[in-house]
């Protein structure tokens, strides 16, 4: 990385040609450092917000980000509003609670330092959590590897409510960026559960809305299996006794999932039912319901 440092140098002082966006709510305490350790590498920071009750407006502006302000109208849907208002072709996604750390900001600058610029037409880009207490990733943590850096001219966000992934073109050339960016995704266990209970309302209203019915047997399995996905798969138990603590809550939140969508589609057949019945509209029985 001192290599990469060293070539960007003579370019410290220029932006490069790329916006940079972030979609925010609510984000006054954590937005500060997202915004500072990019704004040298841009002439087009944009913030979409949407509609914060905090200081979040007032500190993006503060540090001379392009504030608008847009409801909110799922992940895919914002981030694609937010697309839509940058300046350059090139374009860096970050949240409200990532932090680009300096390797990685030179890594990017010397990327647009060469002559022909980026040799590609996306980047993935490693994102590994930082959990309260920890003053950085944990060398064993797990790490996300999605599109991160791209053209729009050659990848969009996806439309999914849910889903906020790049959906690059075919024959698109993809590369891999070797820093990773740190992800402030937990203030607190409680406020994590809180997230968590929201995202899964918001699932859940999206498989009703695609028609997507998960087989009920689900339900007895649920837990179980994402915890072991949480603790082991995503190596949690590297964090100990904290690591556990979030495995847990990962858990909740797919069961809370799947809770909600079991009792959406167990309403939607005794509306169903209800609408079919002779007396139109008499209670249903219970028990003549699918799980």
């Amino acid at each position: 990385m001192a290599g990469l440092a060293a070539r960007a140098h003579a370019a410290d002082a220029v932006p490069a040609p790329l916006s940079i966006f972030i979609v925010a709510r609510d984000e006054a305490d954590r937005i500060d450092a997202t915004i500072r350790a990019v704004r040298d590498l841009t002439d087009d920071l944009v913030v979409v917000d949407s509609g914060s009750q905090d200081r979040t407006v007032e500190v993006a502006r503060g540090l001379g980000a392009r504030v608008l302000h847009n409801d909110w109208a799922g992940y895919g849907p914002q981030k694609r509003f937010a697309e839509e208002q940058c300046r350059h072709d090139w374009v860096l996604n970050l949240d409200a609670d990532e932090v680009v750390p300096p390797g990685l900001a030179a890594e990017i600058r010397s990327l647009f330092a060469r002559p022909d610029g980026p040799p590609r037409d996306a980047y993935r880009v490693g994102i590994a959590e930082i959990f309260p207490g920890e003053g950085a990733p944990h060398p064993w943590a797990y790490t996300l590897k999605p599109v991160r850096l791209y053209r729009l001219s050659r990848g969009r966000y996806s439309a999914s409510p849910v889903h906020d992934r790049v959906a690059v073109d075919p024959g698109a050339r993809v590369g891999r960026l070797e820093g990773t960016i740190h992800h402030f995704s937990v203030r607190s266990l409680g406020d994590q559960i809180d997230k968590l209970n929201r995202y899964s309302d918001q699932q859940a209203d999206d498989l009703r809305a695609r028609d997507v019915r998960i087989p009920t047997w689900r339900v007895f399995v649920e837990f179980p299996a994402a915890f072991l996905k949480a603790y082991l798969g995503r190596r949690h138990f590297v964090r100990g006794t904290y690591g556990f603590l979030t495995a847990m809550n990962y858990a909740i939140s797919r069961h809370l999932r799947l809770a909600k969508h079991v009792e959406s589609r167990r309403l939607d057949d005794a509306r169903a039912a209800a609408a079919r019945s002779p007396a139109g509209g008499a209670p249903v029985d219970p028990s003549t319901l699918n799980p």
